[in-house]
């Protein structure tokens, strides 16, 4: 198989946040990392972010999308605005159709802000609800990942009443069908999936829930019908434990968490550092650093670049790169 020797796209982000810095920091600090990396956004941004780490401002290659900022119109650090939230919006979209022709081999997106999206009238409250829908509005789910334990949640930007009540066998069993395939494709040869319950003690029998005996398991049981090597629904309190890596003890290679915060949680107490957000079900390679915009720091150099370079190693591992 030939190398594919096309760039990795990196979006700047949200310009009022830390995207921009940390993408020039690791252009100053992990150059040989950044080999064969462009930068989606816009050239101005990025040249105020090259300034403040004390890199030259040609430093970056910039690919510009959408109207150019100047001087006088650049968003200021830390603040929330509609546009700053529509160029960083662009800058996905951007970057998002590159790699559906073809041109880049894989994304790696810096940090969105939910509120500027929404004040540029963006429909979508993040990343991933967009790519989606750039990429033919396939099933995509997001999984949480660092090197001790891997999560796919079943649902994710929506309240949390919402996300119980949207529960269903069918919604479960399609994370767990894209979970795995996905795995599968990136090099773990029949993973070991375990399903999170979503009450106490997973229900007790029925005591503290019906959930995981009308909804949960009857998906299980179809996964492992269709040859998946499914297992739960499991005690959402311990099951993380039992797929944390920790020298050989790890029993699962994912957990499926049932929402939001009960998949985000134990990845993000391991350390925001370390975590990657990776969208499975699109038809390109996409991953993102564990953390947000950090509008309270940006600007001062405090922000640290690891998670961004966390993610670009892990688009190149999936990229088959």
């Amino acid at each position: 198989m030939m190398m594919n020797t096309k760039p990795i796209a990196i979006t700047m982000g949200d310009p009022a946040g830390i995207g921009p810095e940390i993408i020039a920091m690791l252009y100053r600090d992990h150059i040989a990392a950044m080999q064969g990396t462009v930068v989606y956004g816009d050239a101005v941004v990025m040249r105020r972010a090259c300034a403040l780490v004390g890199i030259p401002s040609d430093a970056i290659q910039v690919i510009q999308a959408g109207e150019p900022f100047d001087l006088a119109s650049l968003p200021p650090y830390g603040r929330v605005s509609g546009a700053a939230g529509l160029a960083a919006a662009k800058a996905v979209q951007a970057s998002a159709h590159a790699a559906l022709y073809g041109d880049v081999r894989a994304i790696v997106t810096a940090p969105l802000h939910k509120e500027a999206l929404a004040l540029a009238g963006i429909a979508y409250p993040g990343h991933t609800e967009m790519l989606q829908a750039l990429c033919g509005n396939s099933p995509v789910r997001m999984m949480l990942a660092n090197d001790e334990l891997r999560t796919v949640l079943v649902s994710i930007h929506m309240p949390l009443r919402e996300a119980l009540d949207s529960l269903s066998t069918e919604g479960i069993l399609e994370t767990i069908q894209i979970t795995h395939d996905f795995l599968m494709r990136t090099g773990i040869k029949n993973p070991r999936i375990a399903v999170a319950g979503i009450n106490p003690h997973a229900g007790e029998g029925g005591l503290f829930g019906r959930e995981e005996i009308d909804i949960i398991a009857p998906a299980v049981k179809a996964a492992r019908a269709n040859g998946i090597r499914a297992s739960g629904p499991f005690p959402p309190d311990t099951i993380f434990m039992r797929a944390r890596k920790i020298v050989t003890q790890d029993e699962f290679d994912v957990v499926i968490a049932m929402y939001h915060d009960q998949g985000l949680i134990p990845v993000k107490y391991l350390g925001l550092d370390a975590g990657v957000n990776v969208t499975l079900g699109l038809p390109i390679i996409r991953t993102s650093p564990d953390h947000g915009t950090a509008f309270d720091i940006a600007g001062t150099k405090k922000a640290d670049p690891r998670g961004l370079l966390y993610a670009l190693q892990k688009a190149r591992k999936f990229a088959g790169v």
